[in-house]
């Protein structure tokens, strides 16, 4: 019997559990016998494979973060270390490999592609900052976790007239700000990819209390600017004392949308598809609405950025 191989790697994210669950009753049947394992890369190097069944991934599409556990190993980065996984996996006749996570997560599956292991990735990441694919399973829940946090914080904002600023993830990546001010009417978003000085952040905050706005919303990505360093530059230019919220993991935390869950499932049944044509070695990327297999080569290429129209339409919006 074919045997697949499942593991959760990288930072964990809503949907994951959704993407074993579809994966594992698919394959099964398909007549392919399934392992999950746990803990990412670092599992395959301490052979921590466990069999999945149909009642195994029972009740945790719901389920937010991952029931195979995940966990940073960048010592894999080492060819002496992906050889030996390489090793691990065939001796326990592993004949495909399929890794959900982010793009860490998809080059650790092109290196073991290299040395012949037949991989898949399905991207699932919140940051939505994958090559290959618009759209990245956990990026929709994230979404709606801030756009929901943000509306809570502006009642009080609103309340207090004052200026609140909220941190976001997003690392070299704004998709989350951005989406989430366009959906929450925040006044302010700052973005690694369209860097605006602090001053202007003041001057705009100046300019929208003259015209009557007696409160404001600050989206910052963590990777545009030190939030405290933003609150701190505003208090000492302007008269204004803002609030700062960090909303860290809770953006990581609870089950997948109706979204994220569908798009989990509908990945998992064409990576299986795939494989069982023969076809291996490829990101499931969302595309203009579909779902296509993409070489990790192109992947690495294909590049979709914030939407420079949301960006403007934004600060439209804002005025």
């Amino acid at each position: 019997m074919r045997r697949i191989a499942i593991l959760t790697s990288g930072g964990d994210a809503p949907g994951m559990n959704s993407a074993i669950r579809a994966l594992t009753r698919k394959a099964i049947h398909e007549g392919f016998e399934v392992f999950g394992i746990e803990r990412g890369y670092l599992g395959i190097m301490e052979e921590q494979f466990i069999p999945l069944s149909n009642r195994s991934v029972g009740g945790i599409i719901t389920q937010g973060g991952t029931m195979l556990k995940t966990a940073r190993f960048p010592e894999f980065q080492n060819e002496d270390i992906q050889r030996k996984a390489y090793d691990i996996l065939k001796a326990h006749g592993i004949n495909h490999l399929i890794v959900i996570g982010g793009d860490g997560s998809m080059r650790g599956a092109t290196s073991l592609a290299e040395l012949g292991m037949s991989t898949m990735t399905i991207p699932c990441t919140i940051d939505n900052d994958m090559g290959g694919t618009q759209y990245t399973i956990g990026f929709d829940t994230a979404l709606n976790t801030v756009v929901d946090a943000v509306g809570r914080i502006r009642d009080t904002s609103n309340s207090h007239e004052r200026v609140a600023i909220v941190e976001v993830m997003g690392r070299k990546s704004g998709h989350i700000a951005l989406k989430a001010g366009l959906a929450c009417g925040a006044e302010i978003v700052l973005v690694p990819e369209n860097p605006m000085p602090l001053h202007e952040v003041c001057r705009h905050l100046k300019e929208t209390q003259i015209r009557g706005k007696e409160y404001s919303v600050i989206l910052v990505a963590e990777g545009a600017y030190n939030s405290g360093e933003v609150k701190s530059y505003i208090k000492k230019h302007t008269e204004f004392d803002p609030s700062l919220t960090v909303l860290g993991y809770l953006q990581r935390g609870g089950g997948p949308s109706a979204f994220d869950a569908i798009l989990a499932a509908r990945m998992s049944e064409t990576c299986i598809d795939l494989l069982m044509n023969g076809t291996d070695n490829r990101l499931l990327g969302y595309i203009d609405g579909h779902i296509r297999p993409i070489s990790y080569q192109e992947a690495e290429l294909l590049d979709f950025p914030i939407n420079e129209k949301d960006y403007t339409l934004l600060s439209i919006l804002s005025s």
